[in-house]
């Protein structure tokens, strides 16, 4: 495939190396954040760089400004590949591999390298509120907590268990059709916790039923959706053709969130990830953006060809969406 000149800065093909759609539909979808866009072309990861682990960090620094320098329609992600394969091998060119497995793992990358150790919220068990914790440009923008209230059926007390998240892995609860607030729906639902599933009750010194409830106590800048359209069947992995609706705006996760995080919890979709079945599993994304007059482009209208089902969703809070 020739490169030729790109007359819109960020809209840029990737190249495929042999298998690696669902790398170039992640990466699409990061390179059109707004916030990890200017971080990169701004040079900031180069002063926040550790030098011990950097080549991820600069093919990718490389990557966004080959995308957004606007002189190529078209162009190869081999040198990112290549890095990124060195440190993870299950990510070599000749297998397809997981989108989230790759996305997890790009992600965790990039904040190993450019992390720094600074007083912050650190989300376990172990750490009180405002610790001294390790966040990077990826913790800042992706990052996410949720705090689980689990109470006793037996003695009735409650405890919590926070938990950070980059990746929210929602559940499909239908197999014709349902909307991403249906997924939401499910995934924050109350849950009752029984036989293998009991939990370890510090006040009663057994095992007992319980449920279980999850809430939003902080919402990232961008939030990702995952879909599960994955399930066992008769000893079989099968894969959910499920439509799912979803909104271009105003997604509200106010209702899953606790009440001093309400404010501001409406988001405006940026990218999505889909996976065109037949006649093999690709992987491809739809990322909106914005041309040199700052209009929107909106791709989104792909999604609804029939055989592309989406797997990941880039939420932004609404404001950001247009920059």
């Amino acid at each position: 495939m020739e490169e030729t000149h790109s007359q819109c800065p960020g809209l840029t093909g990737l190249k495929n190396l042999g298998n690696t759609c669902y790398m170039n539909a992640i990466l699409q979808c990061l390179c059109s954040m707004p916030q990890l866009v200017e971080y990169f072309l701004s040079g900031k990861h180069k002063a926040a760089l550790h030098k011990e682990n950097g080549q991820t960090v600069i093919a990718f620094g490389c990557l966004m400004s080959d995308m957004w320098l606007g002189e190529f329609d078209c162009v190869s992600p081999e040198v990112f590949h290549s890095a990124l394969e060195k440190r993870y091998p299950a990510f070599r060119k000749k297998s397809q591999q997981d989108a989230q497995e790759f996305l997890i793992c790009v992600l965790n990358e990039l904040h190993e390298a450019l992390k720094s150790s600074e007083r912050r919220c650190v989300t376990n068990a172990k750490a009180s509120r405002g610790s001294v914790g390790e966040t990077s440009i990826i913790t800042q923008l992706f990052e996410g907590q949720l705090s689980y209230e689990i109470t006793c059926l037996e003695c009735k007390s409650t405890t919590e268990r926070p938990e950070s998240f980059t990746v929210l892995s929602l559940p499909v609860p239908s197999k014709r059709a349902c909307s991403l607030e249906d997924c939401l729906k499910c995934f924050f639902q109350q849950d009752t916790l029984t036989w293998n599933n009991q939990i370890h009750c510090s006040w009663c010194g057994t095992k007992q039923d319980a449920v279980v409830k999850g809430t939003i106590t902080k919402a990232p800048q961008i939030i990702v959706f995952h879909l599960k359209r994955f399930e066992w069947r008769d000893k079989h992995k099968g894969k959910l053709s499920t439509t799912i609706r979803y909104p271009l705006s105003n997604l509200d996760l106010s209702p899953y969130a606790a009440p001093p995080f309400c404010r501001g919890a409406e988001y405006s979709l940026r990218a999505v990830v889909v996976s065109f079945a037949f006649p093999a599993s690709i992987c491809t994304a739809l990322p909106r953006a914005a041309d040199e007059a700052g209009a929107s482009l909106d791709f989104i209208y792909v999604l609804y060809i029939y055989g592309f089902h989406p797997f990941f969703f880039f939420f932004l809070p609404a404001a950001d969406v247009m920059q």
